[in-house]
């Protein structure tokens, strides 16, 4: 357990990591002070076949964090036992993360300010409705999102394409992580900015944003996944091609970056 004095700022975290033995391993960065809110999950599995010939089984993991509340934990365990043990952390860095570019208009900048912030905090804040400081755009956070008749639907968010208001689920919001949350939030937004019901506008507009604010790649598949298996009984070849969309987008992305950096 590494406690990390974040201040609100942005940066990234190295880690390199050995392995003892196969095993997969768990690391979580998450608040301290307040419940459900990670800001940052991913399993990392060292297979048996990266021990073969006596090697070492290392990764070199980075971390981005852009951002962040006052304190922050990193925590690194075995997912099999719970326990720090199994590996050897053998590495760790905090880095600062150059600001965002972000190519927007005011009112999507807006949006995007208060969807993160929002994001940073749904994991604590009971329902309600929330507005922007402005007053333009309105989150009501229910307990569960419910149709006409009452019965719950397994949606996380939904938004109305003609006033910037955004229903989001509670109950499903305080499983995710906080990027998670963004990229959902985006994809709404994107619904609304660009008056679209096309899913996959909105999965690569909300997305687009929410890499260019610098969030984890990974994160933004799971934001996909995640959302589409809980109702899994209706996953078809449709969501695989939306997450192949958005895998191909990061791709474009992390291509771009190189680009940027050979430049």
């Amino acid at each position: 357990m590494i406690p990390i004095p974040s201040n609100k700022k942005r940066f990234i975290i190295r880690l390199k990591i050995t392995a003892l033995h196969p095993l997969a391993l768990g690391i979580v960065v998450y608040d301290p002070s307040q419940s459900f809110s990670d800001y940052f999950r991913r399993k990392v599995t060292f297979r048996a076949s990266a021990f073969k010939g006596n090697r070492k089984a290392q990764r070199d993991i980075s971390i981005p964090i852009p951002v962040s509340p006052d304190h922050l934990t990193l925590e690194v365990y075995n997912k099999n036992t719970g326990r720090e043990e199994g590996f050897k952390v053998e590495q760790f860095k905090v880095e600062p993360m150059e600001a965002a570019e972000v190519w927007a208009s005011p009112e999507r900048h807006q949006f995007m300010d208060f969807a993160i912030k929002f994001a940073q905090k749904a994991g604590f804040t009971r329902p309600g409705f929330y507005h922007s400081p402005d007053h333009s755009f309105l989150i009501q956070y229910l307990p569960t999102i419910t149709d006409p008749m009452g019965k719950e639907l397994v949606t996380p968010a939904r938004i109305h394409r003609e006033m910037p208001r955004v229903q989001l689920s509670q109950k499903l919001m305080k499983q995710f992580t906080v990027p998670v949350r963004v990229a959902i939030l985006s994809h709404e937004g994107c619904h609304f900015f660009q008056n679209t019901r096309s899913e996959k506008k909105a999965d690569l507009c909300g997305i687009k944003y929410y890499l260019d604010y610098g969030f984890p790649t990974i994160e933004a598949v799971y934001a996909a996944t995640k959302v589409f298996m809980l109702h899994p009984e209706s996953v078809g070849e449709p969501h695989v091609q939306r997450t192949k969309d958005i895998m191909d987008l990061i791709d474009q992305h992390k291509a771009e970056i190189k680009l940027k950096k050979i430049a």
